[in-house]
């Protein structure tokens, strides 16, 4: 596989599918569906052995939750009512025996139990005068792209290419970001789907000395309110399962968790868990 991800359609008589081909993190993720199941399975495993991926993800409706258990994949997260209202479980399979193991597992398990014993009452941050919390448009594309290749050595998006963000806000992601001294020092951004009106919350990043500020959790409460304004009210997002503050963040904003990635993306410095954090806007 070269590194250059991808987005496909594949339609025939029986099926139709959109897939990610993901190359960078070695494997490919079906994003939509609809047809004979057995086929399209069948299908996205020829792809799988063609780009020597070595995981699968596919984003299954709740109807066909048995049959993509029987053909050997495993779920690993949900999110409520991803579509249109409607819940989508999130299955994979591995195909190394490298994908499949994990040292940290138990560790995380940990983590989760105690993010749980939070207090859960969120505490509205007031930072100093001197941050200005704004809505980025593309002449902050190379300032955000240059935070983010600051923040993560590892990233499984092209995040470090000003370009890679100009063309995610042209295709409707959001970002807002803080400004410290006129230089972007926090920043997120909402990933739209506006077929199925949801949205992932996602490309969190605060340099450190700016920390502690509780930056991150009013950017995210503004992208809650832009996704509101707009009648989304399914967003989620997916953290580093060893991250405790983002995960932690998270669960005081209301999120819920639904489960956990294995091995599914290099991020930081290496493959990573991720957790899957679920919130409905319509009751905020």
């Amino acid at each position: 596989m070269n590194q250059t991800a991808s987005t496909i359609f594949l339609e025939e008589n029986h099926y139709f599918l959109e897939i990610y081909l993901d190359p960078f993190n070695k494997r490919i993720r079906v994003d939509d569906y609809r047809g004979n199941t057995k086929l399209l399975i069948e299908k996205v495993e020829e792809l799988v052995l063609k780009h020597k991926a070595e995981k699968l993800i596919v984003k299954v409706r709740r109807e066909d939750y048995f049959t993509f258990l029987e053909k050997g994949l495993q779920p690993e997260a949900v999110v409520d009512r991803y579509f249109l209202g409607s819940d989508a479980h999130f299955f994979s399979k591995f195909y190394t025996l490298d994908r499949k193991k994990n040292d940290h597992w138990v560790i995380e398990d940990g983590m989760i139990h105690s993010i749980y014993q939070l207090d859960s009452t969120v505490q509205k941050a007031f930072p100093p005068k001197d941050y200005e919390l704004r809505r980025a448009d593309d002449s902050c594309a190379e300032e955000l792209a240059a935070l983010y290749s600051q923040v993560f050595q590892i990233y499984p998006t092209p995040l470090h290419d000003p370009e890679y963000i100009k063309k995610t806000m042209k295709e409707g992601t959001i970002y807002y970001t803080f400004f410290h001294l006129g230089k972007i020092v926090s920043a997120a951004s909402a990933e739209v789907n506006s077929l199925y009106k949801n949205a992932e919350l996602t490309d969190c990043a605060t340099l450190t000395e700016h920390r502690k500020y509780g930056l991150m959790k009013i950017i995210l409460q503004e992208l809650e309110g832009e996704l509101q304004k707009n009648g989304i009210y399914c967003a989620y997002s997916i953290a580093r399962s060893l991250s405790f503050g983002m995960n932690a963040v998270l669960f005081q904003l209301g999120y819920s968790y639904r489960g956990r990635f294995m091995n599914n993306c290099y991020i930081y410095d290496k493959l990573e868990n991720m957790n899957m954090w679920v919130k409905n806007l319509a009751n905020c």
